[in-house]
């Protein structure tokens, strides 16, 4: 145990930052495997001299130094109980590019897809490809060899690695690149550590016998996924050991040694040119496992790009995915798998050939059902459902997951189904359905047994099944590890895999790079235990933990935490679509994502002993950025609703802590807002003064940059009851109710108006009643009991009413789409909440559905030409759909509408108005949407249907954002 006041003394010393908090500990406790060690710090060195400073310390204080980049290992690599380093934040440069060599020279934390998109317009590409592609970063997939889809046609990254500049284990400097014989034995004579190292490597696999004992062990060399240990077998080859024409390069050894020889802080790249535009992808359908993996050879015949599989328990996993279920179109009947084969060429033409011919091949085996031809956005979609197939696993209720063991096994493309059959019977054997997808192509099966981790008896047959099954891909001469690395889970097994011999030196090689095993032990040589350090105790006492929302649908609210496995798919950045998670892409900060605050409020939700289990400010710090956006619940393929847990956290935090002036204020804006509307011209002058507003912010801590909403001069209530009785609708086509929530009402009258004439002039009767507020700030302030009581009420007086032929629409999204989300978990009528919701609707997608059915057509609006960007609000695209509002807006024959690929406004109610809130809120506008407005020209409508979105627009670019139901009253005849 390292003193905290030692590690005070290197935080000062370092560049970069260094943090040994409870809750930063707790975060980086885990990674995406199923392992669990508390570090004693976490350091994000900002240069090559923190970590020498960093080595320095863990040799004074005989600790450890565990490297992480995105921090999605599966196999536990970047789990341990020293100091995390973490090159995410700091290391992230490109620094060179040579695009007549095809090369590149990258720090460790760049991200693979982001390396890409700076290398498009020049033709070229990083080809391995992993599932986590949108935040995996170079460093962590040379650290595991990582592959990935496109690795039939393209190989490994240890194909790709050129150079790498490290930091050794004395903190000596070296540069590791392909060497001749001459400066193999001239580097081997030089007195330092990397001398050492060469005359090491040279002492060990000198010997023809050891050479031969590698070929003999080592799996088999077709197997291109192959990352069991060092990679000692692909040295061998080199000139040094043999009378090939290929230099010596150290780099093929550190590809695949997960951080445990040295410190990478530069690595060079060798690159391909960008595949064949056109592609079609086959998704053939399959009736067995049995005959999906029959089908693979013949398959493999034609060339193919991806060659990937998915099993009916991936499958089933994305019908509860609210993103997945639009992927997931192309499925026909329930297939028990299904297998992704995609085709290439220069043209359309060549490319339909190919498909053809491959189709026919297919058909021709009698092997499978059906056989779609997919193109375009359908192929993007087929893979991010694949891609997904990972985190959808924690899509499984319960206690039993699926567990990452033996998902990583690759056997030659020949021995594919006799494996695969025979591995059926072991699994069959343990009572165990297993989960296969991923790289059939390469003969390499993600497969997963269902196991409980939290009881011993499962704990012992994850041991069992993993032995089993490394005697299995012994016998194959396959790898136990092809893609995924050896880390914690597999390392115990390498002495089977490749024998005692070949183990020996390959802990003779660690000993040479870092004699004091600092870098990463425990994993690779000397491993720790596959069955111990795990996220959960055996055999615990499950924590009762009471919560006010209903999370039965996770079986409570700790398992609720637990379904987030780590894969981190939000740590995207913007330029790769989607909304999650806002306030990590405004700080880059591990702990403003969705998986930390899922994975801190599980960790003391588990250990605590208070009664209160949730009253740490720590919990209050993780989750004070999150904007309760709710892309989480739709973007994350475990679907973790993270909004949903913040506002269970701040209302079991506030009943032992309070609630300040400031969270009253603006939880109960409504009643505020009612005060301020009896006199509304009053309220707006203090509002809008700069004197008196400025007394207002500094009072109630809103930031002085914003402005304040206005009252609207009559509250819609009012207006509606003058519009209604001078209104008279002969045979309505339908008759709606409008849901006049608290924005609509006190600051959006007019929007309100115009909805009411939208509707009422395109034939529809348009009900108002009395009825409560929607409880949206009440939610987001954790005001539970105060939201609960309002759902009670909303669904009492909407019970009845509501139907397919009298739907309850709105206006707000956040307002109105609560009835499908949060009223769920706080009604007490639940059958009631559950059959309203089924019939409430975003007023675009009211519109967008009567537009189907033929009710409403484009001749009613006016064939004026104008330009449109449209930006949706979060709560829409997560429990919604935006393209309503984008069909809504194309109603008019000659508007051009574009949705601005914007994510998160920044805004979030509230949020952006709390002072200390402003930066990041602003910083999240800056990424896409503030651009893009300002791009627009002034001739272009901007358009908003959240009112916290039109408030952010106009405070971050002052243009007016109108609503989408605004445009199209405009636009009616």
């Amino acid at each position: 145990m390292i003193l905290t006041t030692h590690l005070q003394t290197l935080s000062e010393k370092l560049s970069g930052e260094l943090y040994f908090d409870d809750l930063i500990k707790a975060i980086y406790a885990t990674d995406a495997s199923v392992y669990r060690m508390l570090p004693e710090a976490v350091a994000y060195p900002k240069n090559k001299e923190d970590i020498k400073l960093l080595i320095a310390f863990a040799k004074t204080h005989d600790t450890s130094l565990i490297p992480r980049t995105a921090g999605t290992s599966l196999a536990g690599q970047c789990v341990g109980k020293g100091i995390i380093v973490d090159v995410s934040r700091h290391f992230t440069k490109i620094l060179s590019f040579d695009e007549q060599a095809k090369t590149v020279t990258v720090q460790p934390g760049v991200i693979r897809d982001e390396l890409n998109k700076y290398l498009k317009p020049f033709g070229l590409f990083f080809s391995p490809v992993t599932s986590t592609s949108n935040r995996a970063m170079i460093g962590g997939m040379v650290g595991n060899n990582s592959s990935g889809t496109t690795s039939i046609q393209y190989g490994v990254t240890r194909d790709k690695v050129i150079e790498v500049q490290a930091v050794l284990s004395d903190g000596s400097e070296a540069i590791f690149h392909e060497v001749t014989p001459e400066v193999f034995h001239k580097k081997a004579k030089e007195h330092s550590l990397e001398g050492h190292i060469y005359r090491s490597v040279f002492s060990a696999l000198n010997s023809k016998g050891v050479q031969q004992e590698i070929k003999e062990k080592f799996p088999k060399p077709e197997i291109h996924r192959r990352n069991t240990g060092y990679a000692i077998d692909e040295l061998i080859k080199s000139n040094i050991f043999s009378e090939s024409d290929e230099n010596f390069n150290m780099c093929q050894l550190l590809a695949g040694s997960e951080g445990t020889l040295a410190f990478s802080t530069q690595i060079t790249l060798k690159l391909d040119e960008l595949p064949p535009q056109e592609s079609v992808m086959v998704a053939a359908h399959f009736g067995s496992i049995e005959n999906c993996l029959n089908a693979v050879e013949l398959t493999m015949a034609h060339n193919l790009y991806t060659c990937e599989m998915m099993d009916k328990t991936i499958l089933d996993c994305t019908k509860n995915n609210r993103t997945q279920k639009e992927n997931r179109r192309f499925i026909e009947g329930d297939p028990k798998a299904i297998l992704m084969c995609e085709v290439r060429a220069n043209t359309k033409e060549e490319v339909d050939v190919l498909a053809e011919k491959l189709e026919a091949s297919i058909k021709a085996s009698g092997l499978s059902y059906a056989f779609p031809k997919l193109v375009g956005e359908d192929i993007n979609r087929a893979n991010t459902l694949r891609s997904a197939g990972l985190g959808l696993l924690g899509n499984i209720v319960g206690d039993k997951k699926s567990a990452a063991c033996i998902e990583d096994t690759a056997v030659a493309l020949p021995d594919l189904a006799n494996y695969i059959s025979e591995f059926t019977a072991l699994m069959k054997g343990y009572n165990q359905e297993a989960i296969y997808y991923a790289h059939a192509g390469a003969g390499e099966l993600h497969l997963r047994p269902i196991l409980n981790l939290k009881t011993s008896e499962d704990v012992g047959l994850f041991r069992k099944i993993t032995t089993d099954v490394a005697h299995l891909v012994k016998k194959y001469g396959g790898s136990m590890s092809g893609e995924h690395g050896d880390g914690i889970v597999r390392a115990e097994f390498i002495p089977l895999m490749i024998g005692d011999i070949n183990y020996q030196i390959l802990k003779r090689i660690k000993d040479a790079f870092d004699p004091d095993n600092i870098f990463n032990p425990g994993k690779i040589v000397d491993a720790l235990p596959m069955d111990k350090s795990l996220r959960y105790q055996p055999d615990r006492k499950e924590p009762e933990i009471k919560t006010l929302m209903d999370f039965s649908g996770s079986q409570g609210i700790l398992r609720e935490t637990e379904k987030c496995n780590g894969s981190g798919d939000c740590r995207k950045l913007p330029e790769f679509g989607g909304v999650m998670c806002p306030s990590y892409r405004a700080t880059r900060h591990e702990k403003d994502t969705t998986r930390a605050r899922a994975n801190a409020l599980r960790e003391f939700l588990t250990n605590s002993d208070k009664e209160n289990k949730f009253d740490y400010d720590e919990l209050k710090t993780v989750f004070d950025l999150c904007l309760s956006c709710k892309a989480c619940a739709s973007e994350c393929p475990s679907s973790v609703d993270v909004a949903t847990l913040k506002a269970e956290f701040l209302y079991q935090y506030q009943k032992a802590n309070g609630v300040s002036w400031r969270t009253k204020l603006f939880a109960y804006n409504n009643k505020l807002n009612r005060f301020g509307s009896v006199s509304p011209a009053f309220t707006n002058f203090m509002f809008s003064n700069g004197w008196t507003s400025s007394v207002l912010k500094n009072t109630f801590g809103i930031a002085k940059e914003r402005q304040l909403p206005l009252i609207s001069k009559k509250s819609f209530k009012k207006v509606f009851k003058k519009l209604d009785d001078k209104t008279y609708i002969n045979k309505p086509i339908k008759t709606v109710y409008l849901f006049n929530d608290e924005f609509l009402n006190y600051l959006d009258t007019p929007i309100g108006i115009d909805a009411f004439e939208l509707l009422t002039a395109l034939n529809y009767e348009v009900k108002v009643i009395n009825h409560a507020e929607s409880g949206r700030t009440f939610l987001s302030k954790g005001l539970l009991e105060k939201a609960k009581k309002v759902a009670n009420e909303n669904v009492t007086v909407f019970k009845g009413l509501i139907s397919s032929e009298t739907p309850l629409i709105g206006i707000e999204p956040s307002a109105i789409l609560s009835f499908k989300d949060e009223y769920l978990k706080l009604a007490d009528d639940k059958t009631s909440a559950e059959a309203i919701a089924k019939h409430v609707f975003l007023i675009e997608e009211f519109i967008q559905m009567e537009i189907k059915s033929g009710n409403i057509k484009s001749e009613q609006f006016t064939s004026e030409s104008k330009t449109i960007k449209f930006h949706g609000h979060c709560h829409q695209k997560s429990i919604g759909n935006q393209l309503s509002s984008f069909d809504v807006l194309n109603l008019p024959k000659n508007y051009k509408v574009t949705i601005i690929p914007s994510g998160c406004c920044g805004m979030a109610g509230s949020f952006g108005y709390e002072k200390e809130h402003y930066e990041v809120s602003m910083n999240v506008g800056k990424q896409t949407l503030f651009p893009a407005v300002r791009k627009a020209s002034m001739e272009t409508i901007i358009s908003a249907n959240g009112t916290s979105c039109r408030h952010q627009i106009k405070d971050g670019t002052n243009r007016e954002a109108k609503h989408p139901i605004t445009i199209l009253r405009e636009a009616l005849i």
